[in-house]
């Protein structure tokens, strides 16, 4: 195996790493404690757009991890990011919550249901039917079809939630028109990640708990990753997959002497 060069800088996905369900893994306190320490670049990361940044610096705070919140990293901040850099000061008819509007006004867009040069999906608890026909609508006019990430589903102490993927291949069958994704596993959200640290991304490395998503985007932006047991893979699961991650752990706790 190539020898790795030491990791300067790390990402970490939350759900199912750092806690779940609400309650903090064992190992991940100590883990954050040990980054903040040591002054190395980090960012925690969520596919889930429906949060600020700040809204999850108190929610983790609450159940005791001190993660501040320059260095939390959603797909909401990365789908702002890569508009603004795309298209500036741009126009959007956007379905989703805070995360996702505050993350586009800072980024200097216009939110408008009137000819917007993007329509934008993310999460949010109360898709309406309303809602959902008027971004077919305007995609058919000429709007440009963007989501923040492509997870079918979320969790919920009850089940299975339907979450953006599952809403845009709603949307798609109705007007033909494949969104662009910009969250896990799209190695962009990596790399605007890597950039926002100014991190390189051979000395960098992810951890998550997902083959899917955070493996292969971290697989594909070039860093090392690591692979918890604590979230919705586990050990038998690896071997459905055509990659491998750098290396396999139980939990957070088992990386705590690597920062």
């Amino acid at each position: 195996m190539t020898d790795h060069r030491p990791i300067e800088s790390w990402l970490t996905d939350m759900d199912g790493v750092l806690m779940h369900e609400g309650v903090p893994i064992p190992g991940a306190d100590a883990f954050i404690k040990k980054l903040r320490d040591s002054g190395k670049p980090f960012l925690v990361l969520t596919n889930n757009s429906i949060y600020t940044a700040r809204d999850l610096h108190m929610r983790l705070n609450r159940i005791g991890l001190e993660v501040p919140v320059e260095n939390i990293w959603t797909s909401a901040l990365a789908t702002a990011k890569f508009l603004d850099n795309q298209h500036p000061g741009g126009t959007a008819y956007v379905i989703g919550e805070a995360g996702l509007t505050t993350a586009l006004h800072e980024a200097g867009y216009v939110l408008t249901d009137t000819e917007p040069d993007f329509v934008i999906l993310g999460e949010t608890r109360t898709y309406s039917f309303e809602a959902l026909t008027k971004a077919i609508r305007l995609i058919n006019n000429g709007a440009r079809f963007i989501a923040t990430n492509p997870d079918n589903t979320g969790p919920s102490p009850e089940g299975a939630l339907p979450a953006t993927g599952s809403v845009a291949a709603l949307i798609t069958k109705a007007t033909g028109k494949e969104p662009y994704f910009v969250g896990k596993p799209n190695p962009l959200m990596m790399r605007s990640a890597l950039n926002t640290l100014g991190a390189h991304s051979e000395t960098s490395a992810m951890i998550g708990d997902r083959m899917d998503t955070d493996v292969l985007a971290g697989l594909e932006a070039g860093m090392e990753t690591f692979l918890v047991l604590t979230g919705l893979t586990s050990k038998s699961d690896i071997a459905r997959y055509p990659y491998r991650p750098t290396k396999v752990v139980d939990s957070i706790a088992d990386l705590v002497d690597l920062v």
